[in-house]
């Protein structure tokens, strides 16, 4: 598939979308305004899917202007889907409640909607690791598809990571600037995402009916560290490059072993275990 850059505004032959701004959330009182903030002069419909927040989530959003739909967390392909599907307008740009579009993404995003060109973009996401933002390895340049034409996309992926689609014969560009991805985690935080994560990513892919093997177990962290850390220069990122790197190995490491152990154990507990990592997730 190829991906085009976006062309630069022009005031010639344009063609206006109006857009629907989708947010899933949970608990996000801390993030959801700066999130919000950061789109409402591009949004038409800012659309709010929570999943029955305990704190200040949904009255702050909707005193920003958002309308706000309920629904029961099921995953985050779920979720993502579930809030497209629901919004007003067939275009969509898609976020995070701890993700902030930034000054040189808005400008693009500002320019594609007043013509638009083609029917999905891609763009840049910049994570922030405690108080570092992170520019190299796994974690940069880490692109997203966000902004699109529901009608020319699917949802795939593998929990808990989900993934934007562009149909066949769909054509795509590249938008400049990055989205902020405001992660407010910590080593210990990570480590304790690391084991909930890589449970619910063998849970996935057992389900897909992917084997457990012990090439498996071996070569995915390798390749994970290695790959991270010096082919993707993480190295660059000092002390945080390493460990996100030997994050990523512990991750891959962690899921593998998971894998097996479902295969080979059936476990009786297994689906009562995977409901309190779904709820510890959305904490």
């Amino acid at each position: 598939m190829t991906v085009h850059y976006a062309q630069p505004f022009m005031k010639t032959d344009t063609r206006m979308i109006q857009l629907s701004v989708v947010v899933i959330t949970y608990n996000e009182e801390e993030n959801i305004e700066r999130c919000l903030r950061s789109i409402v002069s591009i949004a038409d419909e800012i659309l709010l899917v929570d999943s029955f927040s305990t704190d200040n989530t949904v009255a702050i959003a909707e005193s920003m202007g958002a309308r706000v739909v309920q629904n029961p967390f099921k995953g985050f392909i779920q979720q993502r889907s579930f809030a497209v599907k629901n919004a007003k307008y067939d275009h969509i740009l898609a976020l995070d409640a701890d993700e902030v579009v930034s000054a040189e993404l808005l400008e693009s995003l500002k320019a594609a909607k007043q013509n638009w060109t083609h029917d999905c973009f891609y763009n840049n996401r910049l994570n922030k690791f405690g108080k570092r933002w992170i520019r190299h390895g796994a974690w940069y340049p880490d692109r997203k598809m966000r902004f699109f034409d529901r009608r020319k996309v699917s949802f795939g992926g593998v929990e808990p990571h989900d993934e934007i689609v562009p149909v066949e014969n769909a054509s795509t560009a590249f938008l400049k600037g990055d989205l902020q991805h405001n992660m407010h985690e910590n080593i210990f935080e990570r480590i304790q995402k690391i084991n909930e994560f890589s449970t619910v990513a063998a849970r996935s892919l057992n389900k897909k009916g992917v084997k457990g093997t012990y090439f498996r177990l071996l070569y995915k962290p390798f390749a994970r560290f290695w790959g991270d850390y010096l082919f993707k220069w993480g190295v660059l990122d000092g002390f945080y490059g390493f460990f996100l790197a030997c994050a990523s190995a512990h991750y891959a490491f962690y899921r593998e072993a998971k894998l097996i152990e479902m295969q080979r154990c059936k476990h009786k507990e297994s689906k009562k275990k995977a409901k309190r990592v779904d709820e510890r997730i959305m904490e």
